[in-house]
């Protein structure tokens, strides 16, 4: 009885109505009133016993936190119980929180937890076309999807590509002008989103500035339809949703048009889209995987790559070693000095970025273990799955929070403090335990697109490096004393909270 009371109070029922104004429309007396009464009943209501904690309380109620500050949600009642698990509703499913080394083992190795299902009712931003009613064999076949990502960002396509994403660089770079400051966050972003709709989808769309920053708003705008009304809600039609639906629309038309227009090309070239039509595939099928790709690449890439400028711009000693590395890249790999610097960095071959830049790669490491605290999402789709002795059911959900293993004092010495050095000789922290780093997925699920995720922030790092002189500076351009720190509630990106920066930054090479 305690437990249900604890997590259905009038307080919880405020702290909805103030984090959402559609929720305060929808929520009337009447219904506090019922809600209220409900609790009442459920206290006096005898209650099978379950292994694993539960939360109890009304669902919609008690996991509304869970989809409006996920981390606080997972922690405070991880700090409260002192357990490794815990269960609570939403909808009519049964989420199991856990957490631990044991926990951890199990849940990203165990064949009866599935990746794909895990996210759908959890997460709800990425684009799906099944959503607005567009059928297609292939949504949600992750092996289908690893497979044509695979064959389109291979070694040989990469290096084919590079000339045009160092020039995507160079053309978007020199639109901020000599010297000034900007905000990372956007215009870092803002590469990383040109930079894949260019891998992935062909030259025509690439080459159209206003038709990426079209896009860019429709992916921002599904990201925010994720909100607690819109996934505890599904059947109501609220303006998240309503704008949601319409995100994808407008997305399928743009991305169908594009397809169908190469398809009837006279001249087929060995753009992304062209390589899919000739494997064979129909429109939607190419039109879900476009989709797919940019919202999970830009998803992650885009801000590691932000973070990453952020990172070494506030540590001189990394910011040192890293430009020693990358003037060495290009002294070795570019004969012709007078060259200018995008061509230059585009004659490097693939080989030497993934292979020549071990103290970028550490750099790369750390940023993803700071800012990547997230939570995975799983789903148990056979009976007979346990978790430290205790049954999950089929059909269950499983969450575990990153940052218990990313910020664990145990594995990683001063957590919050950006040290590359931890994963050197000698040190190895991310060799302490079992999946004791996860930024590049574990177990069953590696990350696919690793190798080009640390391209693109590789790229994007070397020439900021070399053509410009930057540091981070607050809103009044003094040197920001303080390392920002991600929120670590936002379910999509960990964007930095508390003041505001910039990167200010002055043209050295043309």
């Amino acid at each position: 009885m305690s437990s249900i009371m604890a997590n259905l109070t009038l307080q919880n029922i405020r702290e909805i109505l103030v984090e959402s104004n559609e929720a305060a429309r929808l929520v009337s007396p009447f219904i506090v009133a019922v809600l209220v009464g409900a609790v009442a009943y459920r206290c006096l209501t005898p209650k099978a016993q379950n292994k694993i904690h539960s939360l109890g309380g009304i669902p919609v109620i008690t996991a509304w936190k869970f989809f409006s500050k996920r981390y606080d949600f997972l922690w405070e009642h991880f700090n409260r119980i002192s357990e490794p698990m815990f269960t609570f509703k939403v909808l009519h499913h049964n989420v199991v929180a856990v957490r631990g080394d044991d926990a951890r083992k199990v849940f990203f190795d165990s064949k009866s937890l599935d990746f794909t299902e895990g996210y759908k009712i959890l997460m709800g931003a990425a684009p799906r076309l099944s959503e607005v009613e567009i059928k297609t064999d292939t949504e949600g076949d992750v092996t289908w999807f690893n497979k044509q990502l695979a064959h389109l960002l291979n070694r040989n396509r990469l290096n084919d590509m590079l000339p045009s994403l160092m020039e995507d660089i160079d053309r978007r770079a020199q639109q901020w002008g000599t010297e000034g400051t900007m905000d990372p966050f956007q215009k870092i972003y803002d590469l990383v989103f040109q930079m894949t709709v260019r891998m992935t989808t062909c030259r025509e769309l690439a080459d159209d500035l206003d038709a990426i920053r079209e896009m860019q708003d429709l992916y921002f705008t599904l990201e925010k339809s994720s909100t607690p009304q819109a996934l505890l809600l599904p059947w109501f039609p609220s303006r998240s949703k309503r704008n949601k639906d319409k995100a994808v629309k407008s997305l399928f038309v743009k991305i169908y048009t594009i397809v169908e227009t190469r398809r009837h090309a006279t001249v087929p070239t060995s753009d992304a889209i062209d390589v899919l039509i000739a494997g064979g595939y129909g429109t939607h099928e190419i039109v879900q995987f476009v989709l797919g790709v940019i919202f999970a690449g830009v998803l992650n890439t885009g801000i590691n790559a932000c973070w990453s400028i952020v990172y070494v711009g506030m540590h001189p000693e990394w910011k040192t070693k890293v430009q020693k590395e990358i003037d060495s890249l290009i002294d070795q790999n570019t004969a012709n000095s007078s060259d200018a610097l995008h061509k230059r960095l585009s004659s490097i071959p693939v080989s030497a970025w993934e292979d020549e830049m071990p103290v970028f790669d550490s750099i790369i490491r750390e940023t993803i273990r700071l800012s990547l605290t997230g939570t995975a999402l799983r789903r148990n789709l056979k009976e007979g799955t346990s978790m430290l002795g205790r049954a999950i059911g089929a059909g269950d959900f499983l969450a575990y929070n990153v940052g218990d293993v990313h910020l664990n004092p145990d594995i990683y010495s001063q957590p919050n403090a950006f040290d590359p050095s931890r994963y050197g000789p000698g040190r190895e922290e991310d060799k302490k335990a079992t999946f004791a780093f996860l930024g590049w997925g574990a177990g069953r699920h590696p990350c696919t697109g690793m190798k080009v995720a640390k391209l693109e922030m590789k790229v994007i790092m070397a020439y900021m490096l070399a053509a410009f002189d930057y540091k981070i500076v607050d809103k009044k351009g003094s040197p920001l004393k303080t390392l920002p720190v991600p929120d670590r509630n936002d379910i999509h990106q960990a964007r930095p909270i508390g003041e505001p920066f910039f990167v200010q930054f002055k043209r050295i090479v043309d």
